[in-house]
């Protein structure tokens, strides 16, 4: 008997490979194994005290009922104040978003403008959300690589050449997930003169990582940096990685008014608002105490120095220092054409990662996945120990690999 069919164009879009990885890991952990996971950006830290008693007080007082989809007042509010403190960018009340993390932020702007046949520029290494909703909305992702060399940064040369009269938009996420890459002010101006040749394309500037560079500068972000492209630069960040508050699920953008509301209509009849209760949470973190965000961004630079040194020392690994975020990305083209000790032909990056999970119980996700490979990204958001014991296993591994 037939079944009733699923959308050609969903099923044709693979899952997140992050979290198909972190969901092997757990049902691994499940059934027994040790395991380490090193696969989703989760900060080992707490959220903050405050915020915590702000979402009690909320629910408390009873705020919780449906909320304005667009986000609440106060948080509206906070996070206007938000951008122009750090960023120098101005929003009016109209321009601002509060979406359930970054990852509706996106949905919500690619689905309010793709239409079948458009295009989404996308820098390689890059987060698999980005093509993979892209493709979910009819339009193709057009990969421009970026070279190891030059630290995983985007050539304006090639960016240019990448857009055509089909291109909607253009993504830029610096800090980078998985690199760790930070753009320069003078490369985002380089990128910005590209832009003011092609006034048809919109441009994503995800900083969902902007607090995390290691030695503490403020990230530049396009629209500071060229704000003659302000009206077509749509600026992401949240409150998951700055303060350890990924399961609050709040993320929020600053953008032009038209964008914004076709976006909040998408929001509208998809998910409606964010609960009042985390929107309370986030707004006491982006008003409250900052002290926090420097004790975790010394941390997880500290854990990425480890990190990397250890990688170093690894025969068949090489590993880039990066510049900001919690990941590194580690390149495992010595480990190609060797056979795990557990008899497994390593001939990809998934291959090896998928060994290193059976056969060490360590959890990565493979290069190929975001748009680069070979390589493995490892999150360093985890607690020294594990980091430690990770480093061991993956030692272990690759020594025993022939």
């Amino acid at each position: 008997m037939a079944e009733p069919a699923l959308s050609g164009r969903q099923s044709a879009v693979p899952a997140a490979a992050t979290m198909t990885a972190a969901a092997r890991a757990r049902a691994m952990r499940a059934q027994g194994r040790d395991v380490i996971s090193l696969t989703l950006g989760e900060p080992d830290f707490a959220s903050p005290p405050h915020a915590v008693q702000a979402a009690h007080e909320a629910a408390l007082r009873g705020e919780t009922k449906y909320p304005p989809v667009n986000g609440t007042p106060g948080l509206r509010h906070a996070v206007r104040a938000k951008f122009e403190r750090e960023s120098g960018l101005v929003f009016s009340d109209a321009e601002i978003l509060v979406g359930h993390g970054a990852r509706q932020i996106i949905y919500d702007a690619l689905t309010a403008t793709l239409d079948a046949g458009d295009e989404v520029v996308v820098p390689a290494p890059f987060w698999n959300a980005y093509p993979l909703i892209a493709a979910m909305a009819g339009a193709q992702p057009v990969f421009v690589a970026c070279a190891a060399a030059d630290g995983f940064l985007p050539d304006p040369d090639a960016i240019a050449r990448a857009i055509t009269s089909r291109t909607k938009w253009l993504v830029l996420n610096y800090p980078n997930n998985p690199t760790g890459a930070v753009c320069t002010a003078e490369r985002l101006r380089a990128i910005a003169e590209i832009l003011r040749r092609s006034p048809h394309v919109w441009v994503m500037s995800d900083d969902m990582y902007e607090h995390l560079i290691h030695d503490g500068t403020p990230n530049p972000t396009l629209a500071a940096v060229a704000p003659d492209l302000a009206p077509r630069v749509l600026t992401i960040s949240g409150v998951s990685k700055t303060y350890a508050m990924t399961g609050w699920r709040v993320g929020f953008a600053g953008g032009p008014a038209r964008l914004i509301g076709a976006m909040t209509k998408v929001q509208g009849q998809s998910t409606g608002g964010v609960s009042p209760v985390a929107q309370a949470a986030a707004q006491a973190a982006l008003e409250g105490p900052q002290d926090m965000v420097g004790v975790m961004r010394a941390a997880y630079a500290a854990r990425s120095r480890r990190v990397v040194a250890a990688m170093r020392d690894v025969p068949g690994l090489a590993c880039r220092a990066p510049a900001g975020a919690f990941y590194l990305f580690v390149d495992v083209a010595g480990m190609i054409g060797r056979t795990s000790a557990g008899g497994c032909r390593i001939d990809s990056d998934e291959a090896f990662c998928s060994a290193l999970l059976e056969e060490a119980g360590v959890a990565v996700v493979h290069g190929a996945a975001f748009g680069a490979s070979p390589y493995m990204r490892l999150s360093t958001a985890a607690d020294d120990a594990a980091l430690h014991a990770a480093c061991a296993r993956i030692a272990a591994f690759c020594a025993s690999s022939v």
